[in-house]
């Protein structure tokens, strides 16, 4: 978890340096990724289960011409690491429980 807290206060320093406002709110997607399509839908769940808005899966093509699965979990926040990592810890043990791939987060710069 270390590591997603130093990733995540890099990202939200990074769009604050930048002029991002730091007074909205702003759509967070939170991303798993899986080659089982099975795990992912269990995933997928957990987190619907939870509260959270669940995108729908959807095949993906990687550099190489693989193919993987994968979906979003939209989360508005406020642009504070604290705030985005409580999220983080809930569904990175999402995707360790479903032996799913958490692959990180991202957001949008706003004026």
């Amino acid at each position: 978890m270390e590591n997603w807290q130093e990733i995540s206060e890099d990202i939200v320093e990074s769009l604050l340096e930048d002029g991002s406002n730091p007074d909205v709110l702003y759509e967070v997607e939170h991303h798993f990724v899986s080659e089982d399509f099975e795990k992912l839908e269990q995933a997928a769940l957990a987190a619907f289960k939870l509260g959270y808005d669940v995108e729908d899966p959807a095949e993906l093509e990687l550099e190489d011409g693989s193919k993987i699965w994968g979906f979003d979990v939209v989360v508005e926040a406020e642009l504070d690491a604290e705030v985005i990592m409580e999220d983080v810890t809930k569904l990175v043990e999402i995707a360790t429980h479903c032996g799913v791939e958490y692959d990180g987060w991202g957001t949008y710069f706003q004026e």
